[in-house]
């Protein structure tokens, strides 16, 4: 947790240790180094830091680590958040801080970045259908090899389905996996999402998606590996 105002910091550190996360307070870029020596899955960055710019220790971060980045701070303008995300960040949040949002988010960061390296040990490919999903290149290929274009919350909501195992999940567990960059997530967007994948993933003539009344969604084909 790195943020140089301390109340703001022990107030963070309380809250998500509260919550069941190991966390470690540091006020500066320096803190922050010490810190990163021990592993670590997230790293929440404010960027005005009073040895350094928290874009650059990002840059930094991304470098030598595989943790998740989320930013935190006062500055609010699109280019700073532009910049942000595309330098390393999973998210951008602007203070005031709701510390319920926040604590989805990482905990949606987290579960990505467990799946990311779940699939990376695995080299996990899963079949289902007409369609193979590759967990680590982030790629659906189709039966003919030809890769089918998703866009990246389209791609994080099917490899959740497909992880699944044929079990429901909710619209409400689905809003926190499509959620990375995405201003505004609702139970509206998951609906969207899973009307563009159906209209991508045709061909046996079997559903690939199947709504679970009162529940969300789950995939409706048998996989194989």
């Amino acid at each position: 947790m790195v943020e140089d105002d301390p109340v703001t910091r022990t107030m963070l550190v309380g809250y998500f240790s509260e919550n069941n996360f190991d966390v470690v307070g540091a006020g500066t870029c320096v803190e922050c180094r010490q810190a990163l020596r021990a592993r670590t899955d997230l790293v929440f960055l404010d960027v005005q830091l009073p040895d350094g710019d928290g874009f650059e220790l990002a840059k930094e971060i991304q470098a030598t680590s595989n943790a998740g980045i989320i930013f935190v701070t006062r500055r609010d303008t699109d280019v700073d958040r532009i910049l942000g995300l595309e330098i390393a960040g999973d998210h951008y949040v602007t203070k005031p801080i709701n510390l319920r949002e926040l604590l989805a988010r990482a905990r949606s960061v987290l579960r990505r970045r467990s799946i990311d390296r779940k699939a990376a040990r695995n080299h996990n490919s899963i079949a289902f259908g007409d369609w193979i999903i590759d967990l680590t290149r982030r790629e659906l290929l189709g039966s003919d090899g030809k890769p089918v274009a998703l866009t990246r919350a389209e791609f994080d909501l099917l490899a959740a389905l497909v992880g699944a195992d044929g079990r429901p999940l909710s619209r409400d567990y689905l809003i926190e996996v499509v959620s990375n960059r995405q201003a505004e997530v609702d139970i509206r967007t998951v609906d969207a999402l899973v009307a563009r994948l159906r209209r991508k993933l045709v061909g046996s003539g079997t559903p690939v998606i199947a709504t679970v009344t009162g529940v969300g969604y789950k995939l409706a084909l048998s996989e194989r590996l």
